[in-house]
């Protein structure tokens, strides 16, 4: 058990002091350390398996920052590797996925071959027994969509219309995905991870029906076979959470991570695990007045006392600046529960 466990206890309902934070992407380009240690390697794919340098920079929030939980430094995209989809990272265009096309060539998952995952998060926790360490993978829909459209998309057509259209090869390629991720997590969690997130960075595109129809089924399986492998904490992030969030209350998850579409001291009327989230990013290039009266704003509105992580409703980005991001942190954890 670390000794900082403000994070489960909140998951599990305990009284805490003060509310647990966490930042997503609170490892990154908007640090000068991360910089330097992303400069000793020639790509971004190369530092994620690099499992000395990785665990070094999965460290530096709980260092610099002083945050109540580590989350490994990876990428959901690594899996695919494994699948033989040609995976490749270019500066400031982000991800390119390569393969062809036909889900019948998809090779079987073979775990081994995300190792230096593993040994991250066994790194992680031999360094430091101050704070939970969270794994993660993409869900099923999200890494669906890279797959089809090779990399980001501004609108997300070709995967829409794969799934409308191709309805045998869209179930085939997501029972797929579904299982590489429930193996690949199952790994996480025998290695030590002490929680698991699961980012669903793209339904925001869907409909209320295609989200029903296309995401649940296969959110829900494999939350469920994760579920009977272990107690292991669940936290399932999704974008667009106001659109779906009837459907994902319920889902078998210890916290739901909401965007800030959701009014989350009014979720807690009708939902009664966790919930984490949800300060609008864009608040951070804002004055440290603001920045300060708009989190103590959302944090005297939380109704419960536990049951609460504060997160961002997305992931830190690359512009912010560091002073404002450790400022944010010691806000959060001077505000104590009322």
């Amino acid at each position: 058990m670390p000794r900082n466990n403000l994070l489960l206890k909140s998951l599990r309902g305990e009284p805490i002091e003060r509310y647990p934070v966490w930042l997503m992407r609170q490892a990154g380009r908007y640090m000068p350390e991360y910089i330097a240690i992303r400069n000793r390697v020639s790509n971004f794919l190369e530092l994620c398996k690099d499992v000395n340098l990785a665990t070094e920079v999965s460290l530096l929030p709980l260092k610099l920052l002083g945050v109540d939980a580590i989350i490994i430094f990876s990428d959901i995209l690594v899996p695919l590797e494994s699948l033989g989809v040609k995976v490749e990272f270019f500066e400031g265009d982000g991800p390119r996925l390569f393969w062809n096309g036909k889900p019948e060539d998809l090779k079987k998952y073979n775990p081994e071959d995300n190792a230096y995952v593993y040994e991250v998060i066994k790194k992680v926790k031999s360094y430091q027994d101050e704070v939970p360490v969270i794994g993660f993978a993409g869900a099923p829909f999200t890494l669906f969509s890279y797959l089809i459209e090779g990399g980001t998309s501004k609108d997300f057509r070709k995967t829409k219309l794969f799934m409308w259209e191709r309805p045998k090869d869209f179930k085939r390629i997501m029972d797929i995905l579904t299982e590489t991720i429930a193996i690949y997590l199952k790994e996480q969690i025998k290695a030590g991870a002490d929680v698991i997130q699961i980012f669903d960075s793209w339904v925001n595109h869907l409909s209320y029906e295609d989200y029903n129809e296309y995401v649940y089924p296969y959110v829900n399986y494999l939350l469920s076979t994760l579920k009977e492998f272990s107690d292991t904490p669940l936290i399932y992030f999704f974008r667009g959470s106001a659109a779906f969030i009837d459907i994902a209350m319920d889902y078998p998850v210890d916290a739901l991570s909401v965007d800030w579409s959701v009014d989350i001291p009014e979720l807690y009327n009708f939902y009664d695990k966790a919930l984490q989230g949800n300060l609008e990013p864009n608040v951070l290039y804002a004055s440290k007045d603001t920045i300060k009266e708009k989190t103590e704003a959302l944090l005297k509105r939380i109704p419960v006392k536990t049951r609460y992580i504060f997160n961002l409703g997305h992931g830190l980005s690359p512009d912010m600046k560091f002073e404002k991001v450790k400022f944010l942190v010691d806000t959060v954890k001077n505000f104590p529960v009322p």
